[in-house]
């Protein structure tokens, strides 16, 4: 069989790192990779970006050398992505510390709140029902990590975890402290229909984002996807499922719709201010996903917007 010489040069010096004179045609570019690592075992595959040109785009595992356009001599450019970790452990690490940490200052543990209340209760209904809300809300996240989601990339730079879990374990302790505060005060007579609205709209988002996950076409929810087949996302008998009539990141919407009711019912500024911080973001990438969906799919419903109808 006839073989295809891959050469591998430095992205950014062009110097030459590599030269493999024995690559099969319909060698894969992971195949590449692996072969590429033997040669420079410190840069293994999820580390290495290759490239056709030093400042285009990644080429993708699954992508065949013979398909690529390239010369006999088939030139590609490397990049180093840097140390990886994976992204079930990243997930597990910044849903857990939030359970955990909410948990502290839930049952009051010594040195938070001053020796006369060390493990006191609330007398408070609603800081009981936040804290369920709470816990159930990261527990669902953990099992959807473990049980439910598949990855389309296998893992992520590891300086992602240090700022990803700042921003959710900095948030779950600013919250639960006033939360769990022995002088915080529930919504008054006055807010009381608030709150039970805030509860209400909390529990119908987080029943929303459990149920709808198992409809989510490959790379709705970021890195997340159930298939690796790309499709139009449409709703199933599944009422909660519906939104998609509407938006093309539904689960964006539910995350940001059960936060909101989490802020009325707690009438908590810094979750208010969290849920401020996620809807930003969020809509961030319900933008980036919309517009991948109208460049891929000509028939895209028209009338979708990326995660609130008809606004946004």
């Amino acid at each position: 069989m006839r073989h295809s010489p891959v050469e591998i040069l430095d992205a950014k010096t062009r110097e030459k790192l590599c030269f493999l004179d024995k690559v099969e045609p319909h060698a894969t570019i992971a195949e590449i990779k692996n072969l590429f690592t033997k040669t420079h075992p410190q840069w293994y595959p999820a580390r290495q970006s290759l490239r056709l040109d030093p400042k285009g785009k990644s080429l993708k595992d699954e992508d065949v050398l013979q398909k690529l356009p390239v010369g006999t001599t088939a030139t590609l450019y490397f990049r180093d992505l840097g140390a990886q970790i994976s992204w079930v452990t990243v997930f597990l690490t910044e849903y857990a510390g939030p359970l955990f940490i909410y948990l502290l200052f839930y049952f009051r543990v010594p040195f938070i709140y001053g020796h006369k209340y060390d493990f006191t209760s609330s007398r408070h209904t609603v800081v009981h029902l936040a804290c369920i809300c709470h816990s159930f809300h990261y527990i669902k996240r953990l099992l959807e990590t473990l049980f439910v989601h598949r990855f389309s990339h296998g893992t992520m730079p590891l300086r992602n975890i240090f700022k990803n879990c700042t921003y959710y374990w900095g948030f779950a302790a600013w919250m639960a402290y006033y939360i769990n505060h022995p002088l915080y005060t529930p919504p008054s007579n006055l807010r009381s229909s608030a709150g039970e609205t805030g509860a209400r709209h909390l529990c119908g988002k987080e029943a929303g984002s459990v149920t709808s996950p198992s409809t989510w076409p490959c790379g709705t929810c970021g890195p997340l996807v159930r298939s690796k087949t790309r499709k139009i996302p449409y709703p199933t008998k599944n009422p909660f499922t519906w939104l998609f009539l509407l938006v093309s990141c539904p689960n964006y919407t539910y995350e940001v719709g059960s936060w909101i009711g989490f802020a009325i019912m707690t009438q908590c500024l810094p979750v208010a201010l969290f849920s401020l911080v996620g809807f930003t973001q969020m809509t961030i990438w319900a933008k980036g996903k919309h517009r991948s969906y109208l460049k891929e799919f000509r028939d895209y419903p028209p009338l979708r917007m990326p995660i609130i109808p008809f606004l946004l």
